[in-house]
């Protein structure tokens, strides 16, 4: 990358869209020296703004998926050197918390599907990999209602001590303050298009401005196909919708676990009396980031089965999220084949808190020429 010319305004780059994958992207390049601008319209429904942000790749069902797996414990593992960064890097929160996560099985099926999970932990025990060997316990149902009280009578329960939360608007937060400490730019403006010349992209227009820069990168979450016709990609991410409800307790839910039960769902605790559950994985919905009432019976009805002790818990607010969702369900990341500075970073579905942040670093990496290759191939655009 060339060094920014200051007579012509020229960045080195332009982040397009600012959810915390943007934001990662666009912290990293500018902690290291690069003139970036992140641009963001802030569209209703960013997935950012609506994730419970639960970190616990180590245990998660998809443990099956190596592609998936390998990335997504490395990059929950960053999460540790990247918050050290921010709380020193700037003086606001980040929403980042370590909490213990229950995994609990119900009936019969769940609990074979528990028994899946739990042996593919282990066997990556045996062979050292994560999780860390004395993290994992088994619990009975009371000793698992003793860590989570208002959750029902479980048939199978496991306790893992290093799985944590992000609150993701938060975290976002953060990354911009770091980022602008650093000599961020940012900007709350629609990107309208992108400027390409011949086989090279030079920068983006905004309303009728166009601004020049040496490096762009997609990173508009659901919305970022809009500009594969001009780079001349497909880039197959449509989104998934995502309905959560908020609700207030009248207790002391400081210190309280994730609950990972069996059906696409989870109960995450905050430290203001307040469990977010959800969330429905709706396809074909479009960009309507409403609530709807086949949505918020699948998510009640959930929360009675998992924890019939939220009954006479109080509605907060119902978030939606669309999560832009790629069509193999693994991320799209890194540079635009045949485009000269054109850079991906989007589609990570129902798990974009969870490997946002070290997506983030990898493309920031990548546009600064350091070599990522390694770690970004599997997830390249050209793969579609």
């Amino acid at each position: 990358m060339t060094e920014r010319d200051e007579t012509d305004g020229a960045y080195e780059a332009i982040v397009v869209g600012g959810g915390i994958v943007g934001a990662s992207t666009a912290y990293h390049l500018a902690r290291e020296g690069c003139e970036t601008l992140l641009v963001d319209r802030r569209d209703e429904g960013r997935a950012t703004d609506a994730g419970a942000g639960i970190l616990s790749a180590a245990t998660s069902s998809r443990g099956g998926d190596s592609t998936w797996f390998d990335f997504a414990t490395t990059a929950v593992d960053y999460y540790g050197e990247l918050v050290a960064a921010l709380e020193a890097e700037q003086d606001g929160p980040h929403g980042y918390a370590k909490r213990g996560l229950l995994n609990v099985a119900f009936d019969a099926e769940e609990a074979e599907q528990y028994d899946e999970v739990l042996a593919r932990i282990r066997e990556r025990q045996a062979a050292g990999e994560p999780p860390a060997e004395g993290t994992v316990h088994e619990l009975s149902s009371e000793e698992a209602r003793e860590r989570f009280p208002p959750l029902g009578e479980t048939e199978r329960a496991f306790y893992y001590d290093d799985a944590a939360r992000v609150d993701g608007q938060t975290f976002e937060g953060a990354l911009r303050r770091a980022g602008e400490n650093h000599g961020l730019d940012t900007l709350e403006a629609s990107v309208e298009s992108l400027v390409v010349d011949g086989d090279e992209v030079t920068g983006v227009v905004v309303g009728e401005t166009e601004l020049a820069a040496d490096a762009v990168v997609v990173a508009g979450g659901a919305w970022s196909n809009a500009f594969g016709a001009q780079l001349g990609v497909e880039i197959p991410v449509e989104p998934q919708r995502g309905q959560i409800v908020h609700l207030d307790l009248d207790a002391d839910t400081e210190g309280w676990p994730i609950v990972s039960p069996y059906r696409h769902k989870y109960l995450v605790s905050w430290d203001d009396g307040r469990v977010a559950v959800g969330a429905t994985r709706e396809t074909g919905a479009g960009f309507e980031p409403k609530t709807t009432v086949e949505g918020l019976h699948d998510v009640f009805g959930e929360i009675l089965r998992v924890a019939p002790g939220l009954a006479d818990a109080s509605l907060r607010e119902v978030r939606v999220g669309l999560r832009p969702l790629a069509e193999d369900g693994l991320p799209v990341l890194g540079e635009v084949p045949g485009v000269d500075g054109a850079f991906v970073a989007t589609g990570h579905g129902p798990t974009g808190l969870q490997l946002g942040p070290y997506s983030g670093k990898l493309v920031a990496d990548a546009v600064r020429g350091e070599d990522a290759t390694g770690e970004l191939e599997p997830f390249g655009v050209d793969r579609f």
